[in-house]
């Protein structure tokens, strides 16, 4: 890879700077670095297959807009990619043609973007074949499918209701092959990339969730890491968009924000090279990396639940045994039919410490999801 890397002219402190960016996406140890070059150097470059499905093609867009240097280059010097609508020079035919003959040779990877619709087949075709038809065909043989974004992973907001293409995630089409999800609205280029570089080293993909997300990416709710956390801690909430609170970087939970109830890195890793991320810009979450989320989010200014705050001036200490455990029990049993929304909206803006504790006591537990719910609660 470093010679071919090396004929494009990327230098090789570039190539030894994206494997430690690619470490640390990863939470592994930094001395790692050197192996992972190392094992990059080894590998034959194995076959993608990039399938685009029903989406809006913010996957693909977030893709070509990764860090410097360029992800975009690194990818292609350490994959094959065979087929992808976009990117490919090939056309028609010709393209065809090409993920044809790197499904019949066996052991690629299948990359999707976008849901599946099974209700009307017709709704995405490419060249006269049904969505459906093509992943099934593309998944023989394969190494494993990642999923990119959250359509292809969950369903996402084409199969929000009505769903009326009947869309569906991927594993509901094929099994059988290994599948990690990397959800979002888009995916993160750098979670794509570290996902990709994991395979490449270790011969499999990263640990992951109940969910099948990487840990290293969604190990984490985005209100633990989140640079506004310290704000809901000290009880200082913007109350309205663009007020004092607003634009002095306070916490976006009164706003409708989503993370304290959402898996993902965001915080740390960030969008466009780095840049920012919703929160950073000061929209709240919508938690689109959540399965669902168009529905259970919903709406998406609104709080989820309704455990209502007050201007609090405590200790972080006080706050961690009263609100903060009782929005993580709200945020656990909203996800099994929002039973603290209704029972605590009539009072919406004048519950205080203690009431808060009474909320906590009377809720009912929520239902286990399922593995993910060890780490703290979340909810299918």
């Amino acid at each position: 890879m470093s010679a071919r890397l090396a004929e494009a002219g990327v230098a090789r402190r570039s190539i030894l700077k994206f494997c430690a960016g690619v470490v640390a996406t990863l939470a592994l140890p930094p001395q790692l670095a050197p192996q992972v070059a190392a094992a990059l150097d080894r590998i034959d470059r194995p076959a993608v297959v990039w399938l685009e499905f029903q989406d809006c093609a913010g996957d693909s867009e977030a893709f070509v807009r990764s860090r410097n240097p360029s992800v975009a280059d690194l990818i292609l010097g350490m994959i094959s990619l065979d087929y992808h609508e976009t990117l490919m020079a090939a056309a028609g035919a010709d393209a065809e043609d090409a993920r044809d003959k790197a499904v019949a040779r066996g052991g690629h990877l299948v990359v999707v973007e976008g849901s599946v619709p099974t209700g009307i087949p017709g709704s995405c075709t490419v060249g006269g074949r049904s969505a459906e038809e093509i992943l099934r065909s593309a998944a023989r043989g394969a190494a494993g499918i990642i999923n990119a974004g959250t359509c292809s992973a969950f369903g996402g907001i084409p199969a929000a209701g009505p769903n009326p293409t009947g869309a569906v995630r991927v594993e509901d089409v094929v099994g059988g092959v290994e599948v990690v999800n990397l959800t979002g609205c888009p995916v993160n280029a750098d979670n794509l990339t570290a996902t990709i570089v994991h395979y490449l080293t270790f011969g499999q993909f990263p640990a992951r969730d109940g969910f099948g997300r990487p840990l290293f990416a969604y190990g984490q709710r985005i209100h633990d890491t989140c640079a506004r956390r310290g704000h809901f801690d000290a009880g200082q909430f913007a109350q309205s968009w663009g007020d004092d609170g607003h634009r002095r970087g306070w916490c976006l939970y009164r706003l409708g924000c989503k993370g304290p109830a959402t898996f993902h890195n965001c915080p740390s890793v960030r969008y466009n090279g780095g840049t920012s991320w919703p929160v950073a810009a000061g929209h709240g979450c919508v938690g689109c990396s959540e399965p669902g989320f168009w529905d259970t989010m919903s709406p998406f200014y609104d709080r989820l639940p309704h455990v209502a705050t007050r201007d609090f001036s405590l200790t972080a200490d006080r706050i961690g045994l009263g609100v903060l455990a009782a929005t993580a029990t709200g945020f656990a049993a909203h996800g099994a039919g929002k039973v603290i929304q209704h029972r605590v909206a009539a009072s919406h803006a004048t519950t205080d410490i203690q009431d808060i504790q009474d909320i906590q006591d009377a809720a009912e537990p929520a239902e286990p999801a399922g593995p993910a719910d060890d780490r703290g609660g979340q909810a299918t």
